[in-house]
């Protein structure tokens, strides 16, 4: 089986990808996985420290050649504020929850969460399900390294 020693992020790489793996958000944060490429190629992944990816990066094998992550399809949430200010507002109560979530100018991208829906259409927000790869902002403490995201007891709040 053939190894992955490294990684080009998108735009950062010269070449043409062999093939190319398909991964939703959650899949694609990896230090020491076996993949599954498109044409059936099994490889293994061994980074030295975990990396977050994003659609159109690259994976870099031992022998130089390339393949290309490709962020899958997934069931999620599309927000229409009323206006760039709700936007914003919307933005904020989201953030303030510490979910991964994917901006433009218009809308809002998250993940499928019932109870955020819920919250979302009482600040009167449209919400509707939609199908689309997902690729949600990196977070400010997103440095490459590995974090529990959950545990919140290494970072200090200041309010």
């Amino acid at each position: 089986m053939r190894r992955v020693t490294g990684h080009q992020h998108f735009g950062d790489y010269s070449g043409i990808p062999f093939d190319r793996v398909v991964l939703a958000h959650d899949e694609r944060h990896l230090r020491r996985k076996v993949l599954t490429l498109q044409q059936g190629e099994q490889i293994l992944v061994d980074l030295p420290e975990a990396v977050l990816f994003g659609h159109g990066d690259v994976l870099v094998l031992e022998d130089g050649s390339l393949a290309e992550i490709i962020a899958a399809e997934e069931m999620l949430y599309e927000i229409l504020p009323r206006n760039r200010q709700h936007l914003t507002e919307l933005a904020w109560h989201l953030g303030n929850r510490h979910l991964p979530a994917q901006f433009d100018e218009v809308r809002i991208l998250i993940r499928k969460d019932h109870v955020i829906k819920a919250m979302l259409e009482g600040l009167g927000a449209k919400v509707s399900e939609i199908t689309a790869p997902f690729q949600p902002l990196r977070g400010a403490y997103h440095s490459g390294h590995s974090h529990d995201h959950q545990s919140h007891g290494s970072h200090h709040h200041h309010d």
